[in-house]
């Protein structure tokens, strides 16, 4: 009898639990014991989103000097392939208008060599130009393009540049990420790379502000939306050792490229000193393996009739060692210490001849550097 009430209550203890599971599950529901419904529960208001102010100078800085950024298309001579067929090929870069006329800033090795020339505008629409003066040593080139512009940059002065100063780069890496903006600060300023065979690229400003292949002849601007230089290259190892490096990204003085600028749209070209002399570039390691009597110098290979050089009295392997009094080495490479003069100048040249030192002078003659 004890079991059976004990098997009664534990089977009405179920029934219970049954019940009231029900009666639960039915509330959560919305259905009473009754059969009724209870009404849904409102969802807790949204928040209100609150408005930042995000402009900084970074972003005024770029909404200035952004619309007049292009990207630069150079359309190549056709390159033959490995099996003779005939690809048409192409380059792009970067640039940046100065005018309404269309006048547009990039760098010399953007557009070398090419046939034709178009730039791109920041909303897609593409424009064809025309080269109307380069200038290789300074690696600026001045082309002119047809059609409304959107904007004009601003030319800042890039002597007042302080290291650690915030500067942003503007221009179309890879060329397909057009207008992209980084930023970055002046890391040093009147830096000198070599460009070879005894010339310098000098007074360079030096950035970390990310700088890719097709960032070329984009502007570095500074925190006012002035152009204060020309993103010209970058440096990623040294020749001398297997040393990787990031961050090291060297722009053209915008007070530089300027001058240049002006003289490439005024008169097509621009006028330096003429020797009238072919030449080779002395290293130690390359007098040392041809036993030359100078660790720097330049080693005259041919001279042109006529030449400010012939009438001077430069020979053939002649050896130019100095130039107005400035010693050539590896601070003051031949073309960069000749470029300090001027057509029509009459100069003094040291040279060793047949082991011997001596100086001539020379008058300068005009070069077009186009």
């Amino acid at each position: 009898m004890a079991v059976g009430l004990l098997g009664a209550m534990g089977i009405m203890g179920l029934l219970g639990a049954m019940v009231g599971g029900a009666l639960v599950y039915s509330r959560l529901a919305g259905v009473g014991s009754r059969g009724g419904s209870f009404p849904a529960a409102a969802p807790p208001p949204l928040p209100t989103p609150v408005s930042f102010d995000i402009n900084t100078a970074v972003t005024g800085a770029v909404a200035d000097a952004g619309p007049a950024v292009v990207t630069v298309i150079s359309h190549l001579p056709p390159a033959q392939t490995f099996l003779g067929g005939v690809v048409q090929s192409e380059a792009s870069g970067s640039g940046f208008i100065i005018s309404n006329q269309g006048y547009v800033v990039t760098n010399n090795h953007v557009v070398e060599n090419a046939q034709q020339v178009e730039i791109t505008l920041a909303d897609g629409t593409t424009l064809p130009a025309k080269i109307v003066g380069t200038d290789p040593y300074d690696d600026v080139a001045v082309l002119q393009a047809k059609g409304k512009m959107p904007g004009v940059a601003r030319w800042g002065n890039s002597d007042d540049l302080k290291a650690g100063e915030t500067v942003i780069a503007i221009g179309s890496p890879l060329g397909e990420f057009v207008n992209t903006v980084t930023a970055g600060v002046v890391s040093a300023t009147g830096r000198s790379i070599e460009t070879g065979n005894g010339f310098q690229l000098q007074g360079l400003i030096q950035t970390d502000a990310a700088i890719n292949h097709g960032n070329s002849g984009g502007p570095l601007v500074n925190l006012e939306g002035y152009v204060v230089g020309i993103n010209t290259l970058i440096v990623r190892n040294d020749q001398s050792s297997a040393s990787v490096a990031e961050g090291l990204g060297f722009a053209l003085p915008s007070n530089t490229a300027r001058a240049v600028a002006d003289q490439l749209m005024t008169k097509g070209f621009v006028a330096r000193p003429d020797l009238g002399v072919d030449w080779r570039w002395i290293t130690p390691s390359v007098a040392t393996r041809f036993g030359l009597p100078v660790q720097f110098g330049a080693y005259v290979t041919a001279v042109a009739q006529n030449s400010p050089a012939a009438a001077g009295g430069i020979r053939e392997a002649d050896i130019i060692t100095s130039i107005g009094g400035q010693d050539l080495d590896s601070g003051h490479p031949f073309i960069n210490v000749l470029f300090q003069h001027q057509p029509g100048e009459s100069v003094q040249f040291g040279l060793i001849r047949d082991g011997q030192p001596m100086t001539v002078s020379v008058r300068l003659a005009e070069q077009h550097s186009s």
